[in-house]
């Protein structure tokens, strides 16, 4: 029975999401093994997981999804009770469902959700945040508005893919860019965009920000890159135009930096109905 999974975990102590070669010394902790070990204890036997997205080391999800067989004399398992029973702390399984055998996690998706959280002040981080925003200082959020709506749309997105993963085309569809202000520790849900952005409220919420990136598709390592470049039009380092020429030069060395690991979510995986 192929049975589908909605995952969050706290990605600071794993080395990403996907089980890594087997060299000298300990295998790295990964979330798929983590995974993969509770799935052998419950079943009996090896169970191979296959996730939507290959999250790198230090990135957190909420809404992750993989898909797994178990035999069908587990069928009737209360499969979130039992993963989480057998799960580190840092990682949960918040719903489990059957799903036809030919479903998979990652080519089935019809979009990705990530969020990245900022924090905006150099002074201070609130020590329980620490490990799931970047400290950027303060930033020219409109400038970055104006930036990102050069990034929506159909592009080749070369200039902000990282080298490492062998893909067809580099051509991808970001459908939207949208900027909230969210308390912190506020899991950033699957709602709709909101119409209109909040008004900051006050204390230390006001300093967190988050930028939601929904693509049908994102290259290595993206959305840190989208997001490294915003910051510097933020910044005033780069003029919201500059992100259309980086996309027309095509050319990752002359684009910005790669944003840290640690302000990055996997939020949503959607699928057809």
């Amino acid at each position: 029975m192929r049975v589908k999974l909605t995952l969050a975990y706290d990605g600071t102590a794993f080395a990403g999401w996907q089980i890594q070669a087997r060299a000298a010394g300990p295998r790295p902790r990964t979330v798929q093994g983590c995974l993969e070990a509770a799935l052998e204890r419950i079943c009996g036997a090896p169970v191979r997981a296959h996730g939507a997205g290959r999250t790198d080391a230090g990135v957190h999800a909420e809404g992750q999804v993989a898909h797994c067989d178990v035999p069908e004399t587990r069928a009737g398992l209360d499969w979130v009770r039992a993963l989480n029973g057998n799960l580190d702390e840092d990682v949960r399984v918040l719903a489990a469902e059957p799903v036809p055998p030919d479903f998979h996690a990652r080519y089935a998706a019809l979009s990705k959700t990530y969020t990245y959280r900022i924090w905006l002040s150099r002074r201070y981080v609130l020590p329980t945040r620490r490990h799931f925003v970047w400290a950027t200082g303060p930033l020219d959020q409109e400038a970055m508005d104006a930036a990102a709506r050069r990034l929506e749309g159909e592009h080749d997105f070369a200039a902000f893919q990282n080298t490492g993963t062998e893909v067809r085309s580099t051509v991808r569809t970001v459908a939207r860019i949208e900027r909230f202000c969210a308390a912190p520790g506020v899991p950033d849900g699957y709602g709709p965009a909101t119409a209109e952005l909040p008004e900051p409220p006050e204390g230390p919420e006001a300093l967190e920000w988050c930028w939601r990136f929904t693509a049908d598709g994102f290259l290595k390592q993206m959305v840190r890159n989208l997001m490294g470049c915003l910051v510097e039009v933020g910044r005033g380092r780069l003029a919201p135009d500059a992100a259309a020429a980086i996309l027309a030069r095509g050319d990752r060395t002359r684009a910005p930096a790669t944003a840290p690991a640690r302000g990055l979510c996997l939020t949503r995986v959607r699928y057809p109905a």
